[in-house]
């Protein structure tokens, strides 16, 4: 049975991969800076370890096969990033583990390209954008030099799963609960969106798969690419009545973002709500098989139940 670490596992991520990776079968070690865990991962064995720390993260990875890095410092705090993919590849390097890796569109920056592929040349022209590239550079040049193996697998937005901290219950959903859907941009503008359990079984896949796989390999999950007026439909028929489409206050963000330090990180990245943009994969079918799909309704109605907003689909359940 393989041994995997989840770094972050506290985190929204972090504990969807874990619940998939124990329902796989797989021996789960969840690392967190208290280790203690939510008991829905019970399964697992909770370590404390903390990543701006190398010897503890080492530590508290050791004798594992493969380590999951969800890690992600809070968004006004990315110059932790680095630090701490130095800090996994330095613990991946001494327990000879294989590292697994959420990537984002961020690479890509400003203007976005509407298709997305694995051959698509990144292009970052924000700083989040330059940090994430510096991350895939050091994953590759130290896969290059044979001392660390990575399996990048790229996503959208997030969705789905407890918790809180994505668009889709921060603003979307926000204020389902009083009848209105918040649109982040155009209603009728593609966004690539990532229904968190779907990507989660993905990345098990690929750990069943690696045979098939080179030393660094970075790869895209096609999740949900839909319009605004595709996702309030889906919740429309999951909450059973219609909902006003309102927009969100960009204009409020923009004039307070010199003051508010979230709000000037959020402006900085709102190219992407106003910027048409899909993942395609040219590979994926071909490593893992069917790609983890949940049909939009259900992914929906799934992630309003999740954030506490009861769906009829829900209510059929109770009754």
């Amino acid at each position: 049975m393989s041994k995997i670490a989840i770094l972050g596992a506290n985190g929204r991520l972090g504990r969807v991969v874990a619940k998939a990776f124990i329902d796989a079968g797989f021996d789960v070690r969840t690392v967190t800076r208290t280790g203690k865990v939510p008991a829905e991962l019970a399964g697992a064995t909770a370590v404390a370890g903390d990543a701006l720390d190398r010897q503890s993260l080492i530590r508290a990875t050791q004798g594992v096969d493969i380590i999951f890095n969800g890690l992600n410092p809070i968004y006004t705090d990315w110059g932790k990033c680095l630090p701490m993919a130095q800090n996994v590849m330095a613990a991946c390097h001494a327990n000879g583990a294989l590292h697994l890796f959420p990537g984002t569109v961020y690479n890509y920056g400003s203007p976005m390209p509407a298709v997305i592929t694995e051959d698509t040349p990144f292009h970052p022209t924000t700083e989040k954008g330059r940090i994430r590239c510096a991350m895939e550079d050091l994953f590759r040049l130290e896969a290059e030099a044979g001392r660390v193996r990575t399996i990048l697998l790229r996503a959208g937005d997030f969705f789905g799963g407890a918790g809180s901290g994505s668009w889709f219950d921060l603003v979307v959903a926000a204020k389902i609960d009083k009848g209105i859907y918040t649109a982040p941009g155009p209603a009728d503008l593609v966004h690539e969106w990532a229904y968190l359990p779907d990507f989660a079984v993905g990345f098990v896949a690929l750990a069943r798969n690696l045979d098939k796989l080179g030393f660094y390999e970075a790869l895209n999950f096609p999740g949900h690419a839909v319009t605004d007026l595709e996702m309030k439909a889906a919740a429309e028929k999951a909450v059973g009545h219609q909902l006003k489409m309102t927009a969100m206050p960009w204009w409020v963000l923009r004039a307070g973002s010199p003051f508010v330090a979230m709000w000037k990180e959020i402006v900085s990245m709102s190219y992407l709500r106003f910027e048409p943009h899909r993942l395609v994969s040219t590979r994926l079918e071909g490593i893992i098989g069917e790609i983890p799909h949940t049909p939009l309704d259900q992914a929906v109605a799934e992630a309003l139940e999740d954030i506490g907003i009861a769906t009829m689909n829900g209510a059929a359940k109770a009754a």
